[in-house]
């Protein structure tokens, strides 16, 4: 299952950011909606980022040796 979500959210990812690419080349705006998936990506992102650090973080204050 882990597999499907990462498959998804990276091609999701590739065609935001290849969306934008594009759009910054012709000098056009992005449409609304690439954008707001846009944002929703880099939360996402922060998000396990942060998660994945306080896990470490809490692990490093226990003691545990464990691997993510």
């Amino acid at each position: 299952m882990l597999e499907a979500v990462a498959l998804t959210y990276g091609m999701l990812l590739s065609f935001v950011l290849a969306g934008a690419t594009r759009n910054r080349k012709l000098a056009r705006a992005n449409p609304p909606m690439l954008t707001y998936v846009g944002y929703v990506l880099f939360g996402v992102t922060c998000g396990i980022a942060v998660a994945a650090g306080g896990y470490a973080a809490w692990g490093l204050a226990n003691g545990a040796v464990t691997a993510i």
